[in-house]
């Protein structure tokens, strides 16, 4: 697979991390790589998160579905950025550095 594609699939939850990771140009798509665990990481504390704000009455429930929103905003954010063959990091949650 190319970079670009390589991009895009690493996005697609951990499976499809890891089959960009274990098949894919590892080199030239490690930016997207890296952020794809990013976001696949930030969508599990958000899982927590709103797991913990259920129990919350009335306003847990609004704040917990703004908040599982996020990852998926984030997935879609990367895979138009790897689409695009852009190295633009996902604002917030982009400046974490997993893999070197």
């Amino acid at each position: 697979m190319d970079k670009k594609i390589t991009g895009i699939i690493a996005y697609i939850g951990f499976v499809g991390w890891l089959v960009a990771y274990l098949a894919g140009d590892k080199e030239g798509a490690k930016f997207h790589l890296n952020q794809a665990l990013v976001v696949a990481i930030f969508g599990i504390v958000c899982s927590v998160a709103v797991f913990v704000l259920g129990f919350i009455p009335f306003v847990g429930g609004i704040i917990g579905a703004v908040v599982s929103i996020l990852p998926l905003v984030a997935m879609i954010m990367g895979i138009v950025f790897a689409a695009q063959d852009k190295e633009q990091e996902i604002p917030v949650i982009g400046t974490f550095k997993i893999l070197k």
